[in-house]
């Protein structure tokens, strides 16, 4: 079980919050809405009423000692700015914080923002290559220069061994793991002797030029 604080309960705040208690963890919500607290009072350890952009409230609250913190507040950048410099004044482990658009990032980062997530963006993404690459089932993007994939093997995969495909030196991507689904299990770093089958699925990283060329 981890600990876990959201600062912000629009949709995405609010669903992050029911998530994470559905998954077993502590959650502090903070809003400054009284309506946003009530409903969701049921899955935190605690739902605060109150404005995080005042520095007193964060440093009662011992955010220090949380596995992380997200801060969901729109498209407000100041106060967004303002609970991250608060936060990372604060020596939190890590500071999360959901974006609006590319420049706020260079902002928030700037400030102390440990991780950026911008939901838009990447469940468009995400929406694209489903759309447009079949094989992709699923899309990670973890900087603007790298992604993980995951993907089913084509066809031309099927029977071969990663050594045989050198994915690595013909795409500059990386295997990172293989799920078999008969049996099921997990390989992590498979070897270059693995053969893939069609019910593999592939977790691969890589620049996004390179998942281009692959596709």
């Amino acid at each position: 079980m981890k600990k876990f604080a959201v600062i912000g309960l629009g949709n995405f705040g609010a669903t992050l919050v029911r998530a994470l208690a559905e998954e077993g963890h502590e959650v502090i919500a903070i809003d400054k809405e009284k309506e946003r607290v009530q409903a969701i009072g049921k899955y935190t350890v605690q739902a605060i009423l109150a404005d995080a952009t005042q520095k007193r409230v964060l440093e009662e609250l011992g955010l220090d000692k949380m596995d992380a913190v997200i801060v969901s507040l729109g498209r407000d950048l100041g106060a967004s700015v303002l609970v991250t410099l608060y936060l990372k004044d604060l020596k939190c482990k890590r500071i999360i914080v959901k974006i609006a658009n590319e420049d706020h990032r260079r902002i928030l980062e700037r400030v102390g923002a440990t991780d950026i997530i911008f939901p838009e963006r990447d469940t468009a993404l995400r929406l694209a290559q489903a759309l447009t690459t079949p094989n992709i089932m699923d899309y990670l993007p973890l900087t603007p220069e790298y992604s993980i994939i995951e993907l089913a093997p084509p066809k031309n995969f099927i029977g071969k061994t990663l050594g045989e495909l050198e994915l690595r030196s013909r795409y500059g991507i990386n295997v990172l793991a293989v799920r078999q689904l008969v049996p099921e299990k997990l390989i992590i770093n498979p070897g270059a002797n693995f053969v893939i089958k069609d019910s593999d699925i592939l977790y691969v990283l890589g620049k996004q030029e390179d998942i281009e060329k692959l596709k």
